[in-house]
């Protein structure tokens, strides 16, 4: 599509604006909010305010579901992120007709509509907070990819394992890769508070080390 000055013009090109203009109102609001807290803080509530899961919840409670219906008819919902890429196509369409001032606004009140503090208490980001405490302990820590499916949908399902020390710890399977390395961290966080026997396992393994060659996948 060309907009009336024959430039091409498609939701990609606004979801890419868009993404660049959340990423900046929302760095702002945090810096000015937390005037003594540290980068690694600002930078880890920023991921989770303008996560793909969090924009998707949201594009769908502002109704963004009943315009992309048909759309959304002819495949998965489970994986695409669909109204989260609407949500920011329409903050690259607003900034380019109203400008920085009034998107801004507009992300405060419908992106940050609750109290921010809250986002800041958030602790959605396992595969952090677990490779954190692997570090800490100078275990090796790494993420397996056992087997990817399709569903009944033609959509990938990934089933990943979460490896301690040479020990696996938990499983999990998700829509992504990113997906289910969060769902098997969530679980390993629960085995490593609850479960002395895992602990045990970890702690006497075969690779536990304090070099600074620790074998740690990230992706």
């Amino acid at each position: 599509m060309r907009d009336d000055k024959g430039l091409f013009v498609n939701n990609e090109r606004l979801e890419y604006l868009g993404d660049a203009i959340l990423a900046a109102v929302v760095a702002d609001i945090l810096y000015k909010k937390f005037p003594y807290k540290h980068e690694g803080f600002l930078t880890n509530t920023r991921s989770k305010i303008v996560q793909r899961e969090h924009l998707n919840e949201l594009g769908i409670k502002l109704g963004l579901q009943s315009l992309l219906q048909q759309k959304l008819k002819s495949g998965a919902t489970h994986n695409n992120y669909s109204f989260g890429n609407a949500l920011e196509a329409i903050i690259g369409a607003i900034y380019l007709d109203k400008g920085y001032d009034f998107v801004y606004s507009f992300i405060e009140r419908i992106i940050i509509d609750r109290d921010i503090n809250d986002f800041a208490r958030q602790e959605k980001n396992y595969k952090s907070k677990l490779i954190e405490w692997a570090q800490h302990h100078h275990y090796t820590f790494e993420f397996r990819l056992d087997r990817s499916v399709i569903d009944d949908t033609e959509g990938p399902i990934f089933y990943s394992s979460v490896w301690i020390n040479g020990v696996r710890v938990a499983d999990a399977r998700g829509y992504t890769k990113k997906e289910s390395h969060q769902m098997a961290s969530k679980k390993a966080i629960r085995k490593i508070h609850f479960d002395k026997h895992i602990i045990a396992l970890i702690s006497t393994g075969a690779t536990h080390t304090n070099s600074s060659s620790e074998r740690i996948t990230i992706e």
